[in-house]
C-alpha cells in the first residue's frame, strides 16, 4: 500500500458557534493528542492570508527520521505526509440563525418543529432511529412545558380564587421565573442553539431560502478552486449538520461537472451523519438527489462513520437507501465506539453530556483505537484503511 505524501482535504464541521479560526484552533489541539497517541511528528501551519475558505497545512512525519526524507511505500523509514486542510465552515449561517430576541428565537424554533411533522420527519426519524426521535423532541418538550409552568404560575391567583388584581404580582413573577430561572438552566442544554439547528435543517431541506442557496452556490466555488491542487488523495470529511451541507456542495459541483473527480482518489467521509435529518424532509428532493449522484460517483468511496453510544446519529441507517437510492453504491458503514477512544475516567466524564459525545468524531483521543480523524485526515495511510477494521493505521 503506497502511503500518502500530498492530501487535499475539505472540511465541513458540525453546527457549532466557531468560524474557521476556531476550527483550526481545535483541529490544532486534537491533532497533537493523536500525535502523542500514536508516536509521530507533527507540525500544524499558520492559516493562509486570505484563503477562502480557510486553509492551513498539516505536515506528519515519523518521528525521530529526517524531514526531508519522504518514504517511498509501506514500512519505509521518514515517511512524510503534506496534508492541506480547508475549513468549509457555515459559522455565517449560524450567527444568522441566532440573531434575534429570546421570544423571536423560540417562536421561530417551534415553526421549524411543525413543519419537521408536518413533512414527516420526525415520523421518519423515529421508524429509522428512535433515539434521534427523542433528540429532536427533546428540546421543544423542555421548553414547552417551562412555558406551561410560566403559564400556571400567572393564572396562580386566579386558580385558587383570589381577585384578578393578583395577577399584577403573578405575572411578573411567572416572567421573572422564565427569564431568570428557564433561561439559564435550559442553555445547560443549549436549548436556543437546538432551535436554530432545526431552523438550519428545514433550510437545507425545503431549500427556500434564498440566502442559504446562493451560501451554497458561493462555497461550491471556492471548494472547486480547491481541487486544482494535484494530490495522491482528496478527502471530503463532514460532521453532523456538516454533512447536510457537503451533500448539497459536493452535488452542486457534480450537477455543474459530472466528470469533476475523475482520475482523483476521493474519500467523501461523513462523520455523525445528520444527512437524513433533513432529507427525511418529504420536500427535500434536491437533497436526496445529489447523495444519488455522490453514491453513483464512481470516483468517490463514501464513508459513514457512526457510534452505538451518540444519539445524534443514524446509527446503522443505511443513508444512501434511505434517501431513495437503494439501486446506488452504499456508503461503507464504520461503526465506533467512543468509550475505546478514550480512558475510562474520561469517558464517565463525558459520557452524560450527549452533545459532547457527538463531538468525539473530531476531537483527540486518549487510546490508540479504530478510528482517528487526524489520522484519517493528515495521517500518512489512505483514508480507506478505516473502511477495514484489520488494516493499520500507521505504517509497520
Amino acid at each position: 500500500m503506497k502511503l500518502i505524501e500530498k492530501r487535499v482535504v475539505l472540511h465541513f464541521p458540525g453546527f457549532e458557534p466557531l468560524d474557521g479560526v476556531a476550527h483550526r484552533a481545535r483541529y490544532e489541539r486534537s491533532a497533537r493528542q493523536s500525535a502523542a497517541v500514536w508516536g509521530y511528528s507533527l507540525e500544524t501551519g499558520a492559516p493562509e492570508a486570505g484563503s477562502d475558505p480557510l486553509s492551513f497545512v498539516v505536515t506528519t512525519g515519523e518521528r525521530g527520521a529526517d524531514k526531508a526524507a519522504v518514504g517511498e511505500g509501506t514500512g519505509s523509514p521518514g515517511w512524510q505526509t503534506k496534508s492541506r486542510i480547508h475549513m468549509v465552515d457555515h459559522d455565517t449561517l449560524v450567527r444568522r440563525l441566532r440573531a434575534g430576541n429570546t421570544l423571536s428565537q423560540i417562536m421561530a424554533g417551534f415553526r421549524s418543529c411543525a413543519e419537521i411533522m408536518l413533512e414527516g420527519g420526525m415520523r421518519g426519524y423515529f421508524r429509522h432511529a428512535w433515539r434521534f426521535g427523542l433528540f429532536f423532541l427533546f428540546p421543544f418538550v423542555l421548553t414547552a412545558l417551562a412555558i406551561a409552568l410560566t403559564a400556571q404560575i400567572a393564572i396562580l391567583p386566579y386558580a385558587l380564587g383570589f381577585s384578578p388584581w393578583h395577577m399584577l404580582w403573578s405575572g411578573p413573577l411567572a416572567l421573572c421565573f422564565f427569564i431568570f430561572a428557564f433561561l439559564p438552566f435550559s442553555e445547560r442544554f443549549h436549548t436556543l442553539h437546538l432551535f436554530a439547528d432545526w431552523k438550519m435543517a428545514v433550510a437545507l431541506g425545503r431549500m427556500d431560502r434564498a440566502d442559504f442557496n446562493g451560501w451554497l452556490e458561493d462555497r461550491a466555488t471556492a471548494v472547486r478552486k480547491t481541487l486544482d491542487e494535484e494530490a495522491d488523495e482528496y478527502v471530503v470529511s463532514s460532521h453532523s449538520m456538516g454533512s447536510s451541507v457537503a451533500a448539497h456542495v459536493i452535488g452542486i459541483l457534480l450537477e455543474r461537472e459530472p466528470e469533476i473527480f475523475k482520475g482523483k482518489r476521493v474519500v467523501f467521509a461523513t462523520l455523525g451523519s445528520a444527512i437524513l435529518q433533513c432529507a427525511l424532509m418529504s420536500s427535500a428532493t434536491l437533497l436526496r438527489a445529489r447523495v444519488g449522484l455522490i453514491a453513483r460517483c464512481p470516483d468517490i468511496s463514501w464513508l459513514d462513520v457512526q457510534c452505538l453510544t451518540d444519539s445524534i446519529n443514524f446509527y446503522k441507517v443505511p443513508v444512501v437507501a434511505v434517501s431513495g437510492h437503494r439501486d446506488a453504491p452504499q456508503a461503507k458503514m464504520i461503526l465506533i465506539r467512543v468509550k475505546q477512544m478514550l480512558t475510562r475516567e474520561h469517558y464517565r466524564k463525558i459520557r452524560k453530556d450527549q452533545l459532547r459525545v457527538h463531538r468525539q468524531y473530531v476531537l483527540g483521543l486518549d487510546l490508540k483505537a479504530s478510528f482517528d480523524f487526524t489520522l484519517m485526515t493528515a495521517g500518512p495511510m489512505p483514508a480507506l484503511v478505516f473502511a477495514d477494521p484489520d488494516e493499520k493505521r500507521m505504517p509497520g
